[in-house]
């Protein structure tokens, strides 16, 4: 079975599919969609959000056709729970604390997106505007359609005090590092959504968490690493 993902690359939910794909081990290819025109993924989805996953070659005996088959799937979470069904080994959802990972993924990717989302306004103000005036254009727009008149500038003042609520959010995940490699023991969905949503604070180049979560900046990297060789439960 072969995979192409459609992202940003500054998107977290396309960095938590990125790493449930390596941790599977499924072969994957990436496909950068143009922020403006969207043309590629529209074809491939027919939608403009991401990320969208298309998968070939998914065996007969899951999709119950006469033949192996194509089919696109869009949203993490639909995408992390195909992808389980697909290539249940190595779970993302281990037996004992599924229910934990379920509600913890939600959480993170509501809560904690909403915050570091915040902070990371200004990296992703500048990584769009190295793409060019009509890119950077449409992220701002787009922002201020959600979030109100000027929002990018707004961000900008208020980054100081946006990192301060980063850090007060983060470390109850700090804590729950303190006596293992990943959130729930076994690596799974939590820690996957975890690691994307942290994404967002390595935007610019230097991974900007807080030097008051060391765990945390090691969790990010032992997740960068890991594949499907990963023995579970080891750094």
């Amino acid at each position: 079975m072969k995979a192409t993902l459609y992202q940003f690359a500054t998107s977290p939910f396309c960095s938590k599919v990125r790493k449930i794909l390596d941790f599977k081990g499924i072969e994957y290819q990436v496909v950068e969609v143009d922020y403006v025109e969207r043309k590629e993924l529209i074809a491939a989805s027919g939608q403009i959000m991401v990320p969208a996953l298309r998968l070939e070659g998914v065996p007969s005996e899951v999709t119950g056709a006469e033949h192996s088959g194509t089919e696109t799937v869009v949203d993490s979470d639909r995408i992390a729970m195909r992808l389980e069904h697909l290539r249940p080994d190595p779970t993302i959802l281990p037996a004992r604390s599924r229910g934990l990972h379920l509600a913890l993924t939600q959480y993170i990717d509501r809560e904690i997106e909403e915050v570091l989302f915040a902070a990371a306004v200004p990296d992703e103000e500048d990584y769009f505007a190295q793409q060019g005036a009509d890119r950077l254009a449409m992220f701002r727009l787009i922002r201020d359609r959600k979030y109100g008149l000027d929002f990018c500038a707004r961000m900008r003042r208020e980054h100081a005090a946006n990192m301060v609520r980063v850090r007060e959010v983060l470390t109850p995940f700090e804590m729950a590092l303190e006596h293992g490699a990943f959130l729930l023991g076994a690596p799974g969905l939590a820690d996957f959504a975890l690691y994307g949503q942290l994404h967002f604070l390595a935007l610019g180049g230097a991974l900007k968490i807080p030097p008051e979560l060391p765990r945390l900046r090691e969790f990010y990297d032992r997740v960068d690493r890991i594949s499907a060789r990963l023995e579970e439960g080891s750094a």
